[in-house]
């Protein structure tokens, strides 16, 4: 598996063009109404289009039932579908082989019983997005709280394993980060972002700079 970086949340026509200019190989459009980064099925038609072959398209959702699978699927003609709830193994494959594109489950990780499903929702999907749990607050989200995990955590873990590493990572640790986990993929929303929702585009670049560096310094 080649190197990858992800920009997710991204909710402008502008932002966008900034993550693609960079470099970015992934892109992601957030489909869960209670984030701020969220779009609406019109709007993410628009940004999958203007991502097209350029990079990977992402949407994520969560928890969702089949028909907003379909309805997703439809309008933004993703590449990737991510789940980022609390999707069961069985239902990934489900998803997985009812709209036959890949996969890319997030896990949360707080602490090393947290990764022995990982084994299981990798025979699921593609991808695998370690993420940090999310705080234990009634508006607390799924994803994008800016919160990083122990990353001493992965130590061990099977590098053939195809993990993408989210959770509180930003231009300044993200060099840090790789140089730790060694992960073949590197993941951000708030850590590129002014305020909640709101995607800055010199971070966006400082961003997908430093993690291009750290990686390849790995080799």
């Amino acid at each position: 598996m080649n190197t990858l970086i992800k920009i997710c949340g991204l909710s402008t026509p502008e932002t966008l063009a900034v993550a693609l200019d960079a470099g970015a190989d992934m892109v992601g459009f957030v489909r869960f109404p209670k984030s701020p980064r969220h779009v609406t099925l019109d709007l993410g038609h628009r940004l999958s289009l203007q991502a097209r072959g350029r990079a990977q398209r992402v949407v994520l959702l969560v928890n969702p039932d089949d028909e907003e699978l379909a309805q997703a699927v439809e309008a933004i003609n993703p590449d990737l579908i991510q789940l980022h709830g609390s999707e069961t193994p069985e239902r990934v494959a489900e998803l997985r082989s009812m709209v036959r594109r890949p996969v890319m489950k997030a896990l949360g990780v707080a602490e090393e019983r947290d990764l022995e499903a990982l084994a299981s929702y990798a025979k699921a999907s593609e991808h695998i997005l370690l993420d940090a749990k999310p705080p234990r607050t009634a508006d607390a989200l799924p994803g994008g709280n800016g919160v990083a995990f122990d990353w001493k955590l992965l130590k061990g873990l099977d590098p053939a394993l195809p993990v993408m590493l989210s959770g509180g990572l930003n231009p300044d640790n993200v060099a840090e980060a790789i140089r730790l986990t060694k992960p073949k993929a590197v993941d951000v929303s708030s850590g590129v972002e002014s305020g909640p929702g709101l995607k800055d585009p010199a971070r966006i670049e400082a961003f997908v700079r430093a993690a291009r560096t750290a990686f390849a310094a790995q080799h």
